[in-house]
């Protein structure tokens, strides 16, 4: 078989598989936007931790080496590019039928020009977090092949953040009575210029990544614990 299948890929495949099934079930007919919210925050988990468990495998191939950074932004193209997007989708036909949002204010997100508009964002979000992967693989490659080391500071918005930014827009829902949706489509859009901006983002720290990872699994239990109490 073609491929690498041991352990510093796992949780990179974990990630994508997680991806899909929130993409499958945001698009199926009675799909909701916070089931795939959940399975957007699960590829999170695996994914802040896929680069460290690959490196501790010290004698890894060039090709290896490459392997994972193609299929790591291949994965978080799926994870964090297109599935938020499906979960925009999703709200757009869901959230006007669950009983805690104005249904009045929902109705009108689900009309000409709005959808139109809402759809541009979407297109708009996933090209342009492509463009942020696509750019990331050109900077690594010619790090990896200059020796320069581990890198310090990412150029634009890690596509990653998605899997914090919009689950914690989305446990505003019930909280608030009035429709996210717009607000939703709105971050979308300054998320998607903030990939592609030549801004300096700091790498994080293994302390970061773990207060990012607690961040998100309080926003996890709240939102399940919520959801469950609503049915």
């Amino acid at each position: 078989m073609i491929g690498y299948f041991d352990y510093t890929v796992i949780l990179t495949y974990a990630s994508l598989v997680s991806a899909v099934l929130g993409i499958l079930i945001c698009m199926d007919g009675q799909g909701h936007p916070f089931i795939g919210v959940f399975f957007l925050m699960i590829s999170g988990l695996f994914d802040a931790f896929d680069g460290k468990v690959a490196r501790t495998k010290k004698n890894r191939t060039i090709s290896e080496q490459r392997y994972g950074i193609q299929i790591d932004s291949l994965a978080d193209l799926v994870a964090f590019g297109v599935l938020p997007a499906c979960i925009g989708n999703s709200m757009l036909r869901v959230l006007p039928s669950m009983p805690e949002i104005n249904r009045a204010h929902a109705d009108r997100m689900t009309t000409s020009p709005f959808v139109s508009i809402f759809y541009a964002i979407m297109s708009i979000y996933v090209l342009t977090a492509l463009i942020r992967l696509a750019y990331f693989n050109v900077e690594e490659e010619s790090r990896n092949e200059n020796n320069e080391g581990q890198r310090v500071y990412y150029t634009g918005l890690p596509v990653t953040t998605a899997a914090l930014i919009f689950p914690i827009l989305l446990s505003l829902q019930y909280i608030t009575p009035f429709d996210i949706t717009p607000f939703y489509f709105i971050a979308m859009l300054i998320v998607s210029l903030l990939f592609i901006m030549p801004i300096k983002v700091k790498k994080p720290s293994t302390r970061g990544i773990l207060i990012m990872v607690a961040i998100g699994a309080i926003d996890f239990i709240t939102i399940l614990w919520t959801y469950i109490s609503k049915i």
